[in-house]
């Protein structure tokens, strides 16, 4: 099994400054019995994280950075590649986008709660603009649609994770392809301003839907791609309080998480049982392996491999 945690060590200030007092015993352990391997790069201002491309390296799927096809992906699933082609996808995300003096944020999505009549009566009231524009929206899941289109034919985009609960402005995409799709941003924020919809929600006391983002473009390749070595976990209990940079509440999630699953996989580990755990930071993505060694080996990872929060302080 392959565990991949994503957040392990997120760039918030907050966060950061966690990372000095955390203790993490089983981590420790864990560690000291795997081998690392060379680390994934990235960067804070990647368009895609990179717990995002470990995730789609074990899935066989490439893509540069901000065409990870994730949309492609889930139209094949669904077998609309059969007849709109493979290339063109994305993941349209209804949102909410709060106006600031100086800047725009988005509030995290998932909040909505949106029912699927609502999204669906959204999604309704949207395509006839989106289809001036040449794409087609198909519905996925309440809170995600599928559009396909020329307009999105290898456009990067920015993960839904990069502008979560953040700025919008860094993250948009400013190719001359994407002024279409831009204007359809602004054109939302009008027609959905009196939608009845949002006229339920505002009554409600609850944000209005007024706008969308725009993620998972890519195309999927064409050569037939391999089954995962191994199942693959993703971990994400980390990712709310990072999001938010709640130090304190990240560090307890960590613990929790030492705790639970990472106790389970050290008594695998001590098991002689095969294991991966990669730990997402924002630069690296370093992975490590239970591999068959040498006893002294073994026992000189046990007194060099560094304690966790050293380790997270490099990612």
């Amino acid at each position: 099994m392959h565990t991949v945690i994503p957040y392990a060590a997120p760039a918030g200030p907050h966060c950061q400054a966690a990372i000095a007092d955390i203790t993490l015993p089983n981590l420790a352990q864990l560690l000291s019995l795997l081998n690392p391997t060379p680390p994934l790069l990235g960067s804070a201002e990647s368009l895609t994280p990179l717990g995002e491309r470990v995730h789609a390296k074990s899935l066989g799927l490439q893509g540069a950075d901000g065409l990870v096809p994730w949309a492609a992906l889930d139209a094949e699933h669904l077998g609309l590649t059969k007849v709109h082609g493979s290339s063109g996808w994305a993941w349209i995300t209804p949102c909410h986008w709060r106006v600031n003096a100086d800047h725009v944020a988005m509030e995290d999505p998932q909040k909505l709660a949106l029912s699927a009549h609502d999204s669906d009566a959204l999604r309704a009231a949207m395509q006839p603009y989106f289809a001036e524009d040449g794409i087609t929206l198909h519905p996925l899941s309440d809170t995600t649609w599928l559009a396909q289109g020329a307009a999105l034919v290898d456009l990067p985009t920015a993960s839904l994770a990069r502008a979560r609960g953040a700025r919008v402005d860094g993250w948009m995409p400013r190719q001359e392809q994407a002024q279409p799709l831009r204007r359809l941003q602004n054109e939302m924020q009008m027609l959905l301003y009196t939608h009845p919809v949002n006229d339920a929600r505002k009554a409600r006391f609850v944000p209005p839907v007024n706008s969308f983002w725009i993620s998972g473009t890519g195309t999927l390749p064409t050569t037939p791609r391999s089954a995962p070595a191994q199942r693959v976990e993703m971990e994400n209990s980390l990712a709310a309080a990072a999001q938010r940079d709640d130090g304190r509440a990240w560090a307890q999630a960590w613990q929790a998480l030492d705790q639970g699953l990472i106790a389970k996989l050290l008594a695998r580990a001590n098991a002689n049982e095969a294991l991966e755990i990669t730990l997402c930071g924002e630069r690296l993505a370093p992975t490590f392996v239970l591999q068959s060694s040498p006893w002294w080996n073994r026992l000189q990872r046990r007194f060099t491999a560094p304690p966790p929060h050293e380790l997270l302080l490099t990612l």
